[in-house]
């Protein structure tokens, strides 16, 4: 309340879609990375607005997405940004000039699966959840080496035969009918070693 009075416009970057705006900015020496929908990266002076480049991840003219072409943000380790894809892919970029350094599939954009999480870095991995839940797909987190795109790990959140809690899914139901995409932010608690992830609907249409 004392400082409200002295809020003032400075600049105004308009985003180049017509698509929902859900991106957590970044900022980093001066420099502002954004993404807009569905799968560019912006650099921008953080100053005064003025766009330094702009990524633009090409997608596949037939996308599998639930709810929008929603892109929720960047990670970034040093001078590398890591976007997921809504064709479920983790693009590695360098934040210097928006150049590519690597791209890695992390799951089949025609079963359903997308990403429209903000990855998180944790040391040097990149872990990153799916969307897709309303499709009938199998959600899981899954952890990518931040140097060359490589898969170091992954977790399904419906277990499979020979898991622990699989003998309470009937039949064949654990492949589509948990659902349970991971659409929104994982916290990591660095000391304990321990990642929290958060998991939206099931697919009970897909039984």
């Amino acid at each position: 309340p004392e400082n409200a009075k002295d809020l003032e416009l400075k600049w105004v970057f308009q985003a180049q879609s017509l698509q929902t705006f859900e991106t957590t900015p970044l900022v980093v020496d001066g420099i502002m990375y954004l993404t807009q929908a569905p799968n560019d990266v912006v650099a921008l002076d953080a100053k005064a607005g003025r766009v330094f480049w702009i990524y633009h991840h090409v997608l596949p003219q037939t996308l599998s997405v639930c709810c929008g072409q929603v892109n929720r943000g960047l990670a970034i380790l040093g001078d590398v940004l890591y976007m997921g894809t809504l064709d479920a892919q983790i693009v590695a970029i360098d934040r210097r000039n928006g150049r590519p350094i690597w791209k890695t599939r992390v799951a089949d954009n025609t079963r359903g699966y997308a990403i429209t999480l903000a990855p998180l870095v944790v040391k040097d991995k990149v872990i990153v959840g799916v969307s897709g839940g309303e499709f009938g797909i199998r959600g899981f987190i899954a952890a990518f080496d931040a140097r060359t795109g490589k898969e170091a790990w992954r977790f399904h959140i419906i277990p499979e035969p020979g898991e622990p809690g699989h003998e309470t899914w009937e039949n064949d139901a654990w492949k589509t009918t948990g659902g349970v995409n991971v659409w929104g932010h994982i916290t990591v608690d660095t000391k304990l070693g321990t990642a929290f992830v958060p998991t939206a609907p099931p697919s009970p249409d897909y039984v």
